[in-house]
């Protein structure tokens, strides 16, 4: 009776902080993309003192892993109206833009599917499935459709939000779907997963997490992954991704994949002897995602406040077998998709933590120099722009510079979450990515 009593408690500060915060203007929903797979959406309208909805962007977030979910993490964690904790974010994205959380690939968070089966299995299944369900949600929000609508990412989800722009830019032209689709922004994202290992080892030595011989264990281990790739086979380099992983945290003591400067929660820590890859992988980079206060929160007050969540389907149930699923395109490059949409006009920016490790910037500064567009070389010739911490007058918190349609933010004292990290500034390369500043 006590622990009911509470829940009901926490439901209605729940239902009253979210009133308080965003004045009613939400809404949800779930999509059947496919026979058997349903999406699971979650819109905020903008909520700012100075513009109305109307005036300002609206921008879609897509959650990592993959197997994280955006309605959850994302929202709570990182951009949302709210906390983990229930109370206003002062940097909440909704401060300057809609904001279109969506539980993708389909199995993560909210969303479901009846078997296994039903995952997807690529990132071109997953960019079907969003236009799918971008199609069903601009038909069913029309007030949208001429709004500028931007995808934002992180991490793995860079890798879906590159390929779903493509098709999305494809889908706007043949009329299927109506948008105003104005950029693609990857943060931290998977886009060369070889170039992030490769670097991995020296930017740990550069900070001084490895010595001479980590460092060459390192290398070695990564090497390894490279020669898989080299060789096309992505089940094993995915493999061997999380035994440079393994050889990683031996050599550092444990060094957080996420940011380099905070300790890593012991229960992520080393594997155990036994422990198989994918589930060392999960224990890494799903698990995170899926906190015990967040799953209280979501499988809790959270769904009660939704009221459509299917009784069988727990938030984050499904989400180590997206990931599994997942496996055998985890490891793929998708440099030539951002060339396509850099060739097709598209705005594409790339922003990336300085503290991050598994997607190190040093990994992502060696694809972008790979790309085939024809503005590279003038953009390398460029010299940054400093840009002044939010939180801290007279302090650096970033560098930019753009060239044409394209445009890459170093975000200083960040690690892999730049808005959990760094939300000021976050806030600020949102408003400038969007023309609002």
């Amino acid at each position: 009776m006590a622990r009911f009593c509470i829940g009901a408690f926490v439901a209605t500060l729940l239902f009253t902080a979210c009133s308080n915060t965003v004045k009613g203007k939400e809404a949800w929903d779930y999509v059947d993309v496919r026979d058997g797979a349903h999406m699971f959406w979650w819109l905020y309208y903008a909520n700012s003192s100075s513009a109305s909805f109307q005036d300002l962007p609206l921008v879609m977030w897509l959650q990592g892993g993959p197997g994280g979910s955006s309605c959850g993490f994302g929202n709570f964690a990182e951009i949302g109206p709210l906390d983990t904790n229930l109370k206003p974010r002062e940097t909440s994205w909704v401060n300057a833009a809609s904001v279109l959380f969506v539980d993708n690939p389909v199995g993560t968070g909210y969303s479901y599917t009846d078997s296994y089966g039903a995952l997807t299995k690529d990132v071109a299944m997953v960019a079907s499935d969003m236009m799918v369900l971008l199609q069903h949600f601009f038909s069913k929000k029309p007030e949208f459709q001429s709004i500028p609508f931007y995808i934002f990412s992180e991490s793995y989800g860079g890798k879906m939000a590159a390929a779903v722009s493509l098709e999305l830019n494809k889908a706007i032209q043949k009329g299927s779907i109506k948008c105003n689709f104005a950029g693609v922004a990857l943060g931290d994202s998977w886009i060369s997963p070889l170039d992030s290992v490769l670097t991995w080892g020296p930017y740990l030595y550069s900070t001084s997490l490895l010595d001479d011989f980590g460092l060459g264990e390192v290398t070695r281990a990564a090497k390894d992954v490279q020669k898989a790739i080299v060789q096309e086979q992505y089940d094993t380099a995915t493999e061997l991704w999380g035994i440079a992983e393994n050889v990683v945290e031996q050599n550092t003591n444990g060094v957080n994949f996420y940011n380099i400067l905070t300790p890593s929660s012991d229960q992520f820590k080393s594997s155990t002897e036994n422990e198989g890859y994918l589930s060392a992988l999960k224990r890494r980079h799903v698990r995170p995602l899926h906190g015990q206060s967040l799953d209280e929160l979501m499988n809790g007050p959270i769904r009660e406040k939704l009221g459509i969540i299917p009784k069988n389907v727990t938030w984050g149930g499904q989400a180590g077998q997206v990931f599994s699923s997942m496996s055998g395109d985890f490891m793929k490059p998708v440099i030539d998709i951002v060339d396509e949409l850099l060739a097709a006009g598209v705005n594409v920016t790339v922003y990336n933590g300085q503290l991050d490790l598994i997607v190190d910037t040093m990994g992502q500064e060696l694809w972008v120099k790979k790309l085939k567009w024809d503005g590279l070389e003038k953009f390398n010739q460029m010299k940054w722009t400093a840009l002044e911490d939010p939180q801290s007058t007279g302090q650096t918190g970033a560098f930019y510079k753009t060239y044409k349609n394209f445009a890459f933010y170093w975000i200083l004292k960040a690690g892999h979450m730049i808005p959990s990290d760094q939300g000021p500034m976050a806030l600020r390369m949102l408003k400038m990515v969007t023309l609002q500043e």
